[in-house]
C-alpha cells in the first residue's frame, strides 16, 4: 500500500469518525431548556459553588 493510499484511508476514517461523533452528539442532545421552562434565561449568570470545582 502506498503512502498516498494510507493517507487517503486515514482521512476517510477520520471523516467517518467525525460523522459518527456528530450523529451521537445530536442524538444525545437535550431539547432546548427554553421550551421546557419559559422562565429559563440562557444568558443568566449562574454562581458555581467553590467547593465543587476544587477537587484536585
Amino acid at each position: 500500500m502506498t503512502r498516498y493510499e494510507r493517507m487517503k484511508m486515514q482521512r476517510r476514517m477520520q471523516r467517518r469518525i467525525r460523522l459518527v461523533v456528530e450523529e451521537r452528539r445530536m442524538a444525545l442532545a437535550l431539547p432546548p431548556a427554553s421550551a421546557a421552562d419559559p422562565a429559563y434565561d440562557p444568558e443568566a449568570t449562574v454562581e458555581i459553588p467553590r467547593g465543587v470545582t476544587d477537587k484536585t
